[in-house]
């Protein structure tokens, strides 16, 4: 039996070594500043549902602060920023962040790269660009966390557009990869902030946006100022991504890397479906834009045009003709692989 004395003696024991001993805090919570290239109407969509997700299950361990576009920096700044430590991690293309990587005319919407939202993981995870992507910003300082895709890319305008010649001198807001091959069409491109869009159209600044497909124009709010949606598009699917600061990245825990990867995964998830379902819904139920489409033939030379753009892009660089070859070859393997990958 233990008896009161032995009891007392190894209570002040304890207590003495419990007073030696350093004081133990608990960790201090990590906190991390996101910026979106989205405004908050289409944030609530493509970005902050993973955002909240994230949050709530690391709770005291990290949080998360979002930004919406241009409310920190500008989104042709988001890159440095990030780069900088200004802010800890992006979701946004590569192209309208102006990221100084040889892989960066192929995000956003590269002519014709994709025909469905699903050929952009299937690129990344499966033909191999993922691996060229994380390369090429690990030499910049970024850790490319994951891409995958958005909606397609077509034309919003307040005239309608049935043949090429109707593009001549329309004023669009559009990516700069977009804008660059579209300009031998007559298209103008322009870059203005994503918040002043739709009272550039209002006033007559632009003729449109070539930036999204229709989810978006009537998300945004762009289908309340244009009048005809081209059901004809440039690309299937948008390519961006997450980005994070190297060494921030680095400073997590495994466990929290794991869980931001995770969280990725689900936005892309969601974008798949809400995409997908609102392009067909509202092309089908929508009321605010009638639908103009230019004929199959004629549109042929886009897409001709496009294949010699491809081909420009690869004699830039040996990593741009590397993705170049990719892209090719993953073309050519849906078109023989027929329905329902390609259609002929």
């Amino acid at each position: 039996m233990t008896t009161r004395r032995k009891f007392l003696t190894a209570g002040a024991a304890t207590g003495a070594a419990a007073l030696a001993a350093p004081a133990v805090h608990a960790q201090d919570q990590i906190k991390w500043r996101m910026q979106t290239y989205a405004g908050p109407a289409l944030a609530e969509h493509v970005i902050k549902p993973a955002i909240d997700m994230f949050n709530k299950i690391a709770g005291d361990r990290m949080q998360i602060e979002l930004f919406f576009a241009d409310q920190l920096v500008p989104t042709g700044e988001l890159f440095r920023a990030m780069q900088r430590g200004t802010i800890d991690a992006v979701q946004s293309d590569d192209d309208s962040m102006a990221s100084p990587t040889e892989v960066t005319v192929f995000g956003g919407y590269f002519p014709f790269a994709s025909r469905y939202s699903l050929d952009v993981p299937v690129l990344f995870n499966q033909y191999g660009l993922k691996d060229i992507w994380e390369e090429e910003y690990a030499k910049v300082g970024i850790q490319h966390i994951s891409a995958g895709a958005w909606d397609p890319c077509h034309f919003a305008t307040k005239d309608p557009i049935n043949s090429l010649a109707d593009l001549q001198g329309k004023r669009v807001f559009t990516f700069p990869t977009a804008g660059r091959f579209l300009s031998q069409f007559g298209v103008v491109p322009v870059t203005l902030p994503w918040e002043d869009i739709e009272v550039a159209v209002q006033t007559g600044e632009l003729d449109g946006v070539a930036w999204s497909g229709i989810t978006e124009d009537y998300t945004v709010g762009w289908a309340d100022v244009t009048n005809y949606f081209l059901t004809n598009n440039i690309s299937g699917a948008w390519a961006g991504s997450f980005f994070a600061n190297m060494d921030r990245w680095n400073e997590l825990p495994e466990d929290l890397q794991t869980l931001f990867r995770v969280c990725c995964d689900q936005s892309h998830y969601y974008r798949q479906w809400w995409y997908w379902g609102g392009e067909a819904s509202l092309r089908v139920n929508g009321t605010k834009m009638q639908l103009t489409t230019i004929p199959d033939a004629e549109w042929a030379t886009v897409e001709a045009a496009a294949r010699v753009f491809w081909d420009e892009i690869a004699a830039e660089s040996e990593t741009k003709a590397k993705v170049v070859s990719i892209i090719k070859q993953y073309n050519a393997d849906m078109e023989k692989a027929g329905r329902p990958y390609r259609y002929t």
